[in-house]
């Protein structure tokens, strides 16, 4: 039996890392290249990175901005530097257009991508990076809102723009494309720390046979834990919560595991 990841997600803004809220609150908070050697010495199962820019070139956006000669001026070479500090799984997405682009996130030494935009206004571009590249390298990231009358729709473009698509026939779609892995992201509840939403997830869980990573609303150890055992997921998935609290990833490891749940 598969061991179930515990995956620390980190989001990007035109350079640093930055706190999400609902994909529209944006908090700098800081380096984030620094953060690889925390994680490093957490022992991490893998890291994500997306970045949310508009742009793939950073300075022009934070010339006004503290140590900004210490970052990264653009997506490869940020790829660059964090691949050859990371010692996990690396998975980079954000902003791809071609499958060029792929493929240098990938010898740069990513060892994965995430598309969004992209593969819901091309779905076809799934199955040309999939036969390129391999499924193992595909992650098809879907960001869903939970409307008011509870139904649940997908969005793009960082969750600004409506699709009409259902998550979970959208999931669907994505794993015929060819899709390795679903990097499934609740808008409502990002930022939240309400807990996972378990519906979105069991929904796309039930629909697919392929890896789900459920992301969006994480914050207690007791929320990992639920995303695996009452949503079905492959993975949990968190950004804020691994942040902000000392030494969160080891301890959230120690509670899955004396819960006797089967995490790497």
């Amino acid at each position: 039996m598969l061991k179930h990841r515990l995956i620390p997600v980190l989001f990007l803004k035109d350079g640093f890392l930055v706190r999400s809220e609902s994909f529209t609150v944006h908090q700098n908070i800081g380096n984030p290249v620094a953060q690889v050697e925390r994680y490093n010495s957490w022992n991490v199962d893998e890291l994500i990175y997306i970045d949310i820019s508009e742009v793939n070139v950073y300075s022009a956006k934070r010339c006004d901005m503290g140590n900004a000669q210490d970052l990264p001026a653009n997506v490869s070479e940020l790829v660059s530097i964090v691949a050859r500090r990371c010692f996990m799984p690396l998975s980079f997405g954000g902003g791809i257009r071609t499958l060029e682009e792929i493929r240098a996130r990938l010898s740069l030494g990513a060892d994965k991508v995430t598309l969004n935009t992209l593969a819901v206004e091309d779905p076809e571009f799934i199955t040309a990076a999939a036969h390129r590249f391999g499924s193992q390298a595909i992650i098809v990231s879907i960001d869903v809102k939970r409307h008011d009358d509870d139904s649940l729709e997908v969005y793009s473009d960082r969750g600004t723009r409506a699709t009409g698509l259902s998550p979970d026939v959208w999931a669907q779609e994505a794993e015929r494309r060819g899709a390795g892995e679903i990097l499934l992201n609740s808008i409502t509840r990002d930022g939240k720390a309400a807990g996972y939403d378990l519906d979105l997830v069991r929904r796309v869980v039930t629909a697919t046979g392929i890896p789900v990573i459920a992301c969006g609303g994480a914050g207690s150890y007791s929320d990992f834990a639920e995303a695996v055992t009452r949503g079905g997921a492959s993975a949990a998935a968190a950004g804020n919560i691994f942040h902000f609290k000392e030494l969160a990833y080891p301890l959230a490891k120690k509670h899955l595991k004396s819960a006797g749940l089967n995490f790497r």
